[in-house]
């Protein structure tokens, strides 16, 4: 992709870009060296797109095992020298914790910046977490874009700071800003950035305890300095009404769009003044606290955690300022997205005025709910069913982080428990040793090598009783596709190497472990039904390629399509138990939409007379 403007784009250009893909570009006009990864949304089309455009030679991109592993890669990049990039979700920076605080004691030479795309609103994520905590608690530089255009010079901006302090820095986005799109200017892409020579230092980036105690008092001295340019950032704005006021607004990230929307929307631009922070970790104090002595009262507005109110607080107390600070309510709490409507609300309370936002309509009619459903001819259907066939409710399911999460709605109810990615393993083994009941955990392919291997390990080595179903549709399915080791060596080209989960399984001295088709509903039952009257660790690999990214990437296309055959009981007990949204009703019968059918045929494995295969 050579031709692509965001690598052929110049100064001058303007191009409608995703909030990720500006973090891309950005990234390109800093001279990224080294961008690794472990996909996750909102995160995914950064690497994605550094994966599409090839680069030209420009970096090297790789597709980590896991976030952790990702974060090493990442900071080992940047000790030799290499402006680097890591980029993941915000759950997952959890797992790269311990590796990312240690890296900003030691600091980092060639630069990295940490992208967390953190997720308000739980859109595909199992919690809010607001991950402007980990600034604060790692001591890392912090940038929040709220526009696309942002997204870019924020990035660039944070490579820059990175490189000059030889820190880690982050960038924090959320959902709304990585999947927003907007015009982005761009500026010229540099020729390639020097690396910078890396000088044996065991003294600084071996942190033994002696070392560790020194580098914390040489961090201290680097945060002041980032506080120092924080001070003087373009990224830091205070905006000044025309008419004379006492009145201010100190908001962050998402929450300035908002912010500026309900300004316009209900006249009262020329009522409050407004601080926004764009680089919002170290506080850039000094211009707090001179914005605080003009006002009487200040509203803190921001998404999320009420980090920056509780800042506030903190300093008007010890800086002696009389000004009353408000902030969250009951109506903008620290629980999902805010809005412009309800930023409007908010703000005409606290201005004591109407508020022009419209009431919320009611709906005149109960509209049926639709949830987040496995895709028709999803193999994991196939299995969940045989488990659900062989072991019904006497037997416990752990379940993972994946698509096949959805595999806890009715009527698979194959997801008793969650804690984490790569947990079912090791929560499940913990289940059954407290409960003695029967445990079956589901991960996929790219989990079983995220987290998963160790968990199994733990099991054999304290020989606990649990049966593991590795759900392997050959994909990290859940974030786009992207490569994980258990690919097909020629999906995964000649850059990476395929890994067999089933070598890897019995390498770890498993030896109950069977491999079958996911498709092949039979030889699934018969493999759990043998596992049942077994006892120890148990592993099934049930594999069948993605159906998406089998008819996508690999170009794979069933030739035939499922109809019903004969309409009873048996027809309406296969829809009832297998639940495949090709399946609808026409009155009282039966039928399966041609459209959605991937031609999987598990139907006719469950109810052999009620359907029968045609050709498309």
């Amino acid at each position: 992709m050579s031709n692509h403007p965001l690598l052929q784009g110049a100064r001058g250009e303007r191009h409608l870009l995703l909030g990720n893909e500006a973090i891309v570009r950005g990234a390109l006009e800093a001279g990224v060296h080294m961008v690794s990864c472990y996909p996750g949304t909102p995160s995914s089309e950064v690497p994605d797109t550094f994966h599409r455009l090839g680069g030209e030679g420009r970096y090297r991109l790789e597709y980590s095992v896991n976030e952790k592993v990702a974060m090493e890669v990442a900071a080992g990049a940047a000790l030799g020298g290499a402006m680097s990039l890591v980029t993941m979700k915000h759950v997952g920076v959890n797992v790269a914790a311990d590796p990312l605080f240690t890296s900003v004691y030691t600091g980092l030479p060639g630069g990295m910046v940490l992208l967390t795309a953190d997720d308000p609103g739980c859109h595909s994520s199992q919690n809010e977490q607001d991950n402007r905590t980990y600034a604060r608690f790692a001591l890392l530089p912090c940038f929040e874009p709220a526009s696309a255009q942002e997204a870019k010079d924020m990035t660039r901006e944070a490579f820059r700071l990175a490189r000059e302090l030889q820190q880690p820095v982050m960038l924090r986005t959320t959902t709304r800003i990585s999947h927003m799109r907007g015009a982005v200017d761009f500026d010229d892409l540099p020729a390639t950035q020097p690396k910078v020579e890396f000088k044996r230092d065991p003294g600084r980036f071996v942190p033994v305890p002696a070392v560790a105690r020194k580098r914390h008092q040489v961090l201290d001295g680097i945060i002041e300095k980032a506080r120092q340019f924080a001070e003087s950032s373009r990224f830091n704005t205070v905006h000044e009404p025309h008419t004379p006021t006492r009145l201010g607004i100190i908001t962050s990230g998402v929450a300035r769009n908002y912010l500026a929307d309900a300004l316009s929307a209900g006249g009262w631009e020329d009522r409050v003044r407004v601080l926004e922070l764009g680089m919002t970790w170290p506080l850039p104090t000094a211009m707090i606290t001179e914005f605080l002595r003009g006002c009487d009262r200040v509203l803190v507005l921001e998404e999320g955690v009420d980090l920056l109110e509780q800042d506030i607080r903190a300093l008007v107390q010890k800086q002696e300022i009389h000004v009353r600070i408000e902030g969250k309510d009951s109506g903008l709490t620290g629980q999902g997205e805010y809005s412009t409507t309800l930023v409007m609300r908010r703000l005409s309370s606290w201005l004591d005025t109407p508020c022009p936002a419209k009431p919320v309509r009611s709906v005149d009619m109960e509209l049926p709910g639709r949830p987040p459903n496995l895709c028709a001819g999803c193999s994991h259907r196939a299995v969940y069913y045989a488990a659900r066939q062989v072991f019904g409710d006497d037997a416990f399911y752990s379940s993972d982080i994946g698509c096949y999460t959805l595999g806890l709605l009715p009527p698979l109810r194959a997801a008793d428990f969650l804690v984490c990615m790569g947990s079912s393993i090791s929560a499940g083994s913990g289940f059954a040793r407290a409960s003695e009941k029967p445990v079956v955990a589901f991960i996929g392919d790219s989990t079983f090598f995220h987290s998963g291997m160790t968990g199994l390990a733990n099991a054999v080595f304290n020989q606990h009783d649990v049966i593991l179903v590795v759900l392997d549709n050959g994909t990290t399915a859940m974030t786009g596709h992207q490569p994980n080791p258990g690919m097909v060596q020629e999906m995964l080209g000649s850059m990476s190497q395929h890994m067999d989960i089933e070598a890897i399984v019995r390498a770890m001295g498993v030896t109950q472990c069977t491999k079958v088709r996911s498709f092949n509903v039979k030889a699934v039952t018969k493999a759990l039904e043998e596992m049942k009257a077994q006892s120890g660790v148990r592993v099934l690999i049930t594999e069948e390629p993605c159906v998406l990214y089998a008819r996508r990437q690999l170009k794979k296309a069933q030739p035939q399509v499922a109809e019903v055959a004969q309409q009873g009981p048996e027809a309406m007990r296969c829809l009832e138990q297998l639940a495949c949204p090709a399946f609808y009703r026409e009155g009282d019968n039966l039928a399966v939409d041609a459209t959605l059918c991937t031609g999987c045929m598990v139907c006719l494995q469950v109810a052999p007379t009620a359907f029968k295969a045609r050709k498309r």
